[in-house]
């Protein structure tokens, strides 16, 4: 887990297939961002269906406050880049 540098927040678990790529996907860009674990804090859950309003995961949160739930890789990309992250 990395702290964040990016301000970007990643709610998931790891028997979540799509949360394991976008975690890979992130640590292979060598985006800094905060991975919070709904099995090891399942008390995060309820938060990140505040942000998003639905159950899916993973959830990712960027500095700019918008959200992706279940993010393709393809959005991720986008969205790092118009935030000048990558």
């Amino acid at each position: 887990m990395s702290e964040t540098g990016s301000g970007i927040t990643m709610f998931g678990a790891e028997w979540c297939r799509d949360c394991r790529r976008t975690k890979a996907q992130l640590d292979e860009l060598g985006v800094e961002y905060t991975y919070v674990d709904l099995e090891a804090d399942p008390a995060a859950a309820d938060v990140a269906r505040e942000i998003s309003g639905r159950t899916n995961i993973p959830v990712v949160v960027y500095p700019d406050a918008t959200h992706h739930v279940e993010p393709s890789n393809a959005d991720v990309d986008a969205k790092l880049r118009e935030l000048s992250i990558i």
